[in-house]
């Protein structure tokens, strides 16, 4: 069914129209177009077609209050005519597509180009061998096995190349299937309410036919088209199909239409299902989706299949705000093209930063070996430049550059972005476990940065079961639920009728599921709560409900934001009328003008009463974090009827019967959690609709705030007051002043929740831009969530909208999951930090050693096979080993890493350099020196073909172990002692160490000619795991060296995006790196110097140009100053403005120097 074309699918139709149009009173075309009108044009429609909407009922053979009978053989035959509630998912990526797009990636790209050269060059077997008036080049000793084996490297290359694509496509693939599941899992649980054969029952939506009788509620997302036949109140936000933020009142007389996809904001009433899934109006629209051409295909394609179009049976288009909600999405979707996650940024940056370095290193050994050649060729031998020589010489060079290849192949790291698929895979799929699924995979990682987070107080931070705690009935405040005697026996009757009739009839108390588990509380919790009272005084009030069932409502007015009441009348047996009304205290009170004493009987209650109540009941109750709500009735008499449209003079005069107390507790694991936070570094707000008061209680309980500290609780009018200017226009410094100090929002409107995350968002005021988290369930979320760096959705509670909207579900609706997203996301980070700090010391030696060797041996003392060994297995085996860490505690004892944080600290240079150190100077004290230490014959000057020497073998073997124990010292990065520490938790980790020794111990003993290896004697062998073992000595050494006394390390990787470093920031900076570095890193930066020297000089060409030579002038003496201080990483605006470069020439150099 699911991928069944939708042209197939109205074809069919069309056809099963023909042989049953005779069984309905309507073709699925005419209520298709039915559909398509709006308001009063569709009610004269509807009139003159079928006369009436129980004519339509009629012709769809439905009862407006029985509904459908429901018979099996009836539901198929409508599914056959008028097709079945479900939209066709659209196709997800192939999995060729999905390796097309991994091969995208900068790394592999530079990979696959040197792979490529290599491989060409090791099949490239020029003419004329046996030249030897040639010269005597020092070809350095090559055996045949290596010749023959020039292309393994390529092909080495090439297969991890292929290994790291296969890799992320695969978890691409998993992580669509795995959505698709969750998608249709969200899907099934999705159910409606219908009337069939007369009872009320709930379906799935995919259930849901043409001719079905729909209940609709405040809340509901529409899951069908259909006609408006009876209800109260009802007003929907059709911002999703219209992209109006209007609510559009709806009645049966003059705009009945209800469109699926549409959210019901207030009010409740019955449907009639005239269309379903691809004929419904969001059916139209994806079906256009779907057809619309390649162009709007591209476009869709990732926000769709990120955002879970998949199979969605009649999910909202998109979220809350249509038009914007649509931009935003694809924005959002294609992060990874223009706004790459801060992770992503880094690592792109430093892997160009090593990709240039390794450029530079294989440039300068391809030189140095052909000058070294030709020098010793024709200088030192005086040979001459022989025409039948030059394929000869043409080989000599081809193999030097081969050996440039090698050493750029080794200085690339292309274990990185397998480390980084790898982290992020296992995180998401552990953290699955934890009760997070994750929708956009960089949302964990960003999660790691997270400095706010801003959460709904109900149902998040609380257990989101209403109950009441305390009362005031008949003059006494009872603390417990009273005892039923002690209440007047008119009291009570009023009580429980005010109760069960003033409320939502889908709201109901069920028997609990589990034995010993609590009732269950179906529909509005506020009532449930107050349902829950009247049982808890030993009433009942179903029967109640069965003696004025939902018809007999006389008028309703509906709960919504703006009368923060609800009131329904009905008409007595005498005729006259009584009005119940209840709602949320300061407002109810307000308009009672009686109240009920000890005896039941009304007595006056006056505005100095009122106000003696709120002071000694009302706010009492609501320090204590209890939200009050008033119940109060009031009688009509029954001629004249009361002009019911006329709210104000109803909703007065009433008599108070009683003010309750109802708590939602708070959940019992959240103030441990929220201290973690705090602990972490990370702010928690609350932003609630409820009053200050209750609020702030909640706020305390939970430990957001605690009492004598400096923060602010502010209501959401007093908020709007202060961040808006005379005009009423929101300024972001107006919010800069707030915010810092801001932790309970209180009666916040959804806007409100959305301009303190944006401002939030969009602050400079700190140097670190804030990353903000925000929780929510309800629609009103939605532009919330979208505008937050990670969404979290809650996904029991949550609406569907708001699900949308997000980046992570909380499965669990609990505050503490987030802690644990925060945890994975630090985790992730760390991962890839440490595998960084294990991949760069070996590409840097490596490189050194081939770099090196090639010019003083002519020969690198590691063979291309061994170097490869080293690259793919160590790299790849290395990225599964540390980047599948699970995450501590520890990881919650420090404060956020921002976005400008360079990925590698100073601290982790300092462990770069420190092991290098050791590993070169045992490699060149080895190759040098080697032999006489172990009594055994050279292997630098051995003849060319000889067999594998005993001596290099050595080298290569030391260099391996050194190795693998520096891959213990990896999995700490933090300057910390012991690095064993929890080194069992990760079976990977020991698993992949011992197999690696293993596979080395294999490789030396039996490789032979292909790895260039002789068998090693114990002795031997003892002696390369004791230098390999120094490593962890050597570790603790460097551990000691403060990294404070080290200013002269560079960190790298740093994301400095344009507008986030202030200009101050930048000469601090510059002022940074002192005179010590200069001496140190001379050699390593001239490079960088001399392209930082070009760009400044086309700077001033350019700027002479366009004629401003004062401004030239000044460029160029910044750019000596640029070449005297070292200004490498420091990128800034290029548009420095004149009176900046004046102030302060160095900012002027960072900016010149910035771009290179």
């Amino acid at each position: 069914m699911g991928d069944m074309t939708n042209s197939d699918f109205y074809s069919k139709n069309q056809r099963n129209e023909a042989n049953h149009a005779g069984e309905f009173g309507c073709t699925l075309q005419e209520l298709r177009s039915l559909m398509e009108l709006r308001g009063t044009e569709a009610v004269v429609k509807i009139k003159e077609t079928y006369g009436e909407t129980e004519g339509l009922c009629r012709h769809l053979k439905t009862s407006p209050t029985e509904g459908l009978a429901g018979t099996a053989a009836d539901l198929e035959k409508r599914k056959l005519i008028f097709g079945k509630n479900f939209i066709p998912p659209k196709k997800p990526k192939t999995f060729i597509q999905l390796v097309w797009e991994a091969l995208q990636d900068v790394t592999l790209i530079i990979l696959e180009i040197a792979a490529i050269i290599s491989l060409g060059l090791s099949f490239y077997q020029p003419p004329g061998e046996g030249n030897e008036g040639c010269g005597t080049a020092t070809g350095g000793a090559e055996d045949e096995g290596e010749a023959e084996a020039g292309w393994i490297e390529g092909a080495a290359i090439l297969l991890s190349v292929i290994c790291v694509v296969l890799v992320t496509a695969f978890n691409d693939w998993s992580k669509e299937k795995q959505f698709r599941g969750l998608q249709s899992r969200i899907e099934q649980e999705q159910k409606f309410t219908v009337v069939r054969g007369g009872q009320v029952i709930q379906i799935p939506v995919a259930e849901i036919v043409v001719g079905d009788i729909a209940q609709v509620k405040y809340g509901d997302l529409l899951p069908a088209d259909g006609i408006f036949i009876q209800g109260n109140d009802l007003k929907i936000d059709e911002s999703s199909l219209t992209g109006e933020s209007d609510q559009v009142r709806k009645s049966v007389d003059k705009d009945p239409m209800l469109l699926s996809g549409t959210h019901v904001m207030e009010g409740s009433g019955r449907m009639l299902v005239t269309a379903v899934g691809v004929n419904s109006q969001t059916g139209i629209i994806f079906t256009l989706l779907g057809a619309g051409g390649e162009e709007e295909e591209k476009k869709d394609k990732k926000a769709k299949q990120q955002d879970g179009a998949a199979a969605m049976e009649m999910q909202p288009l998109k979220s809350a705000e249509g038009g914007e909600g649509d931009d935003k999405d694809k924005k959002k979707s294609n992060m990874h093209k223009k706004e790459k996650s801060v992770l992503q940024g880094k690592l792109t940056k430093l892997a160009v930063q090593i990709g240039k370095a390794g450029l530079v290193m294989s440039a300068i050994t391809v030189i140095i070996l052909v000058l070294y050649f030709a020098i010793d060729t024709f200088v030192v031998n005086k040979k001459q430049w022989l025409p039948e020589c030059t394929p000869v010489y043409v080989q000599y060079f081809v193999k030097f550059f081969i050996i440039g290849v090698t050493v750029l192949v080794v200085a690339v790291p292309e274990g990185l972005p397998l480390a980084v698929t790898i982290s992020l895979a296992y995180s998401v799929k552990k953290m699955m476990k934890d009760n997070n699924l994750v929708r956009h995979l960089d949302a964990c990682e960003t999660m790691g940065n997270a400095t706010a987070i801003c959460s709904d107080k109900t149902g998040t931070l609380t257990t989101n079961r209403m109950t009441v705690v305390q009362a005031y009935v008949g003059d006494v405040h009872y603390k417990e639920i009273p005892e039923p005697d002690s209440i007047p026996a008119k009291t009570m009757e009023l009580l429980v009728n005010a109760i069960a009739i003033n409320s939502a009839y889908t709201t109901k108390i069920l028997p609990p599921e589990k034995e010993g588990g609590l009732p269950r509380q179906v529909g509005n919790k506020t009532e449930c709560g107050l349902l829950g009272f009247v049982l808890d005084l030993k009433q009942d009030y179903e029967p109640v409900r069965s003696l004025i069932p939902e018809e007999k409502l006389y008028k309703v007015y509906t709960f919504n934001s703006v009368r923060k009441s609800m009131s329904t009348v009905i008409k007595l047996p005498d005729g006259s009328f009584r009005m119940y009304s209840k709602g949320a205290s300061e407002i109810v009170l307000k308009k009672c003008s009686r109240i009920l004493n000890a005896a039941g009987e009304p007595r006056i209650f006056r505005p100095r009463d009122r106000d003696e109540m709120v002071k000694k009941v009302i706010e009492p109750m609501a320090c204590d974090g209890l939200r009050t709500i008033c119940v109060a009735f009031r009688d009509f008499p029954s001629s004249p009827e009361p002009d019911w449209d006329n709210e104000n003079d109803i909703l007065s005069d009433l008599t108070c019967i009683c003010v309750v107390g109802i708590e939602d507790p708070v959940r019992p694991e959240v103030p441990e959690a929220i201290r973690k936070c705090q602990r972490a570094g990370i702010t928690v707000r609350m932003v609630t609709g409820d009053n200050i008061n209750t609020a702030r209680a909640i706020a305390i309980k939970c430990g957001i705030i605690h009492p004598g500290e400096d923060f602010l609780c502010l209501e959401g009018k007093e908020f709007n007051r202060r961040i808006r200017n005379e005009k009423g226009e929101i300024e972001q410094e107006r919010i800069d002043k707030i915010w810092p100090k801001l932790r309970v929002l209180a009666r916040s409107s959804p806007t409100d929740k959305h301009t303190l995350v944006k401002g939030i968002i969009d602050s400079t005021q700190v140097e670190q831009r804030q990353v903000v988290a925000v929780t929510g369930d309800g629609t009103n979320d939605g532009p919330a969530l979208k505008k937050a760096d990670v969404g979290f959705a809650m996904g029991i509670a949550g609406t569907d909208v708001a699900k949308e909207a997000s980046d992570i579900i909380l499965t669990d609706d609990n505050f503490s999951s987030i802690v644990k997203a925060v945890m994975w996301g630090r985790n992730v980070y760390d991962s890839i930090s440490k595998f960084l700090q294990f991949q760069l010391t070996v590409n840097i030696v490596a490189v050194i050693v081939a770099f090196t060797g090639a010019c003083i041996t002519q020969d690198s003392p590691l063979k291309a096979v061994q170097m490869l060994w080293v690259n793919l297995i160590m790299d790849t085996f290395a990225s599964l080993a540390l980047a599948t860490e699970p995450p501590s505690e520890s990881l919650l004892l420090r404060k956020p890493y921002g976005r400008n944080k360079p990925l590698i600290s100073r601290t982790m240079m300092k462990n770069i350099l420190g092991h290098a150190v050791y590993q070169l100077t045992l490699i060149f004290t080895l190759l040098f020196v080697g032999e006489k230490m172990f009594k055994i014959d050279s292997g630098r000057n051995a003849p060319l073909h000889s067999p594998p020497s005993e001596h290099y073998t050595i080298i290569f073997n030391t260099f391996v172990m050194m190795q693998l124990f520096n891959e213990i010292n990896a999995r700490k990065i933090h300057g910390e002692r012991n690095v064993f520490d929890g080194i069992f938790r990760n079976p990977i980790f020991c698993t992949i160490v011992l197999g690696t020794f293993a596979i080395q111990i294999v490789i030396v003993q039996f490789g032979g000619k292909p790895f260039s290896c002789s068998p090693l004697q114990l002795d031997q062998w003892m002696w390369c795991v004791f230098i390999g073992l120094g490593e962890l000595v050597w570790g603790q050494v460097i551990a000691t060296i403060p990294t404070s006394r080290l200013k002269f390390l560079k960190e790298a990787g740093r994301l400095t995006e344009k507008e986030e470093v202030p200009e101050e920031e930048l000469n601090e900076d510059v002022e940074e790196i002192d005179h010590a570095e200069r001496e140190l890193r001379r050699g390593q930066i001239l490079w960088f110097r001399g392209l930082n020297r070009i760009q400044t000089q086309i700077e001033v060409v350019n700027t002479f140009k366009s004629g401003t030579s004062f401004q030239g002038a000044l460029r160029r003496q910044s750019s000596v100053t640029s070449q005297t201080q070292d200004v490498t990483n420091i990128s800034s605006p290029s548009h420095v403005s004149l009176s900046n470069a004046l102030s302060s020439p160095t900012s002027t150099s960072a900016a010149a120097a910035g771009q290179g």
